[in-house]
């Protein structure tokens, strides 16, 4: 179900803040300004650097396929790699804001979230006199393909709980995460930890290419029972923590906050998109009174 809470108002930023880095993928330099915007403006993307500045809504009907992260196109612009600031815009409740974006993809920085609940914070959070809209989740939703799992339960908070398995790995194994979420617990437990690979995973990407930006400076990256980076993890389970982030940052695609425990079995970026869908066609069905509702969130 999904409908407007009083009880909570939507949220944007104060002021804009901006930041440029190195993109993962081209390895070229890129920036990122994220301004304030009004009430029910949701999150857009603007790739400023093009003709005509095309927008991208940060919405589910805009995901295309891509490599090891989540790319949004609309009309012949795309942008890689939002996940990791949607995530930390979802998780600090920023309900509306334009992310105006230099380059192809968003910056890597280190890897994780971190940099951009930073910006977030610098510029401050600012209430509006509209109420958010939330998705309760009411009944059971699952999404499954082989070995992939994810299951929507009903809650009265945002929790997530996530098992990572990597048998093949001898340092990494199996891993299991439970938070229920809120701004200050993503600080603290899941924006430091940044994406991760194993070697002879990545190794092939590099090799074609296709990863041009990447390294020790914006990944984990393990190969055996060592990890490479010279400062270790950041926690003794920081892969599933990572996951967790990226699952924040995929399930924000459906426009509206979540009540509701998210449990998720191995899943991916195309796996957490596809689940997102469930989501929303259930909600649609759902709530056929909220109908105007709906399409706002999504």
């Amino acid at each position: 179900m999904i409908g407007s809470d009083s009880s909570e108002m939507q949220k944007t930023i104060k002021r804009e803040v901006f930041a440029s880095g190195v993109g993962l993928f081209t390895g070229e330099k890129v920036s990122v300004r994220i301004l304030p915007a009004p009430a029910n403006h949701g999150l857009v993307f603007q790739r400023v650097d093009l003709p005509g500045r095309p927008e991208i809504p940060a919405r589910l009907e805009y995901v295309k396929e891509a490599p090891r992260c989540t790319r949004l196109a609309l009309s012949g612009a795309s942008i890689y790699m939002v996940e990791h600031l949607l995530s930390a815009l979802s998780a600090l409740e920023v309900d509306n804001a334009i992310i105006q974006v230099e380059g192809p993809e968003i910056l890597a920085a280190d890897g994780s979230s971190r940099l951009f609940v930073e910006l977030i914070d610098q510029a401050g959070i600012h209430i509006q006199e509209a109420p958010c809209h939330v998705m309760q989740i009411v009944e059971p939703l699952l999404w499954s393909e082989g070995e992939v799992l994810l299951v929507a339960l009903p809650a009265d908070e945002l929790r997530i709980s996530y098992t990572l398995h990597y048998p093949h790995s001898s340092l990494i194994r199996s891993q299991y995460y439970s938070i229920a979420l809120t701004p200050d617990s993503y600080r603290e437990e899941i924006a430091p930890c940044r994406t991760f690979s194993l070697y002879e995973e990545i190794l092939p990407f590099i090799e074609k290419g296709i990863i041009r930006g990447g390294g020790l400076e914006n990944a984990l990256v393990i190969k055996g029972d060592q990890i490479l980076n010279p400062e270790g993890a950041r926690f003794p389970d920081e892969m599933v923590r990572h996951k967790t982030l990226d699952l924040v940052g995929d399930l924000s695609l459906l426009g509206c906050r979540i009540k509701g425990h998210i449990v998720s079995i191995r899943s991916g970026h195309s796996s957490n998109v596809a689940f997102a869908k469930i989501l929303a066609d259930h909600a649609e069905r759902y709530d056929m009174t909220s109908a105007t509702i709906s399409q706002e969130c999504r």
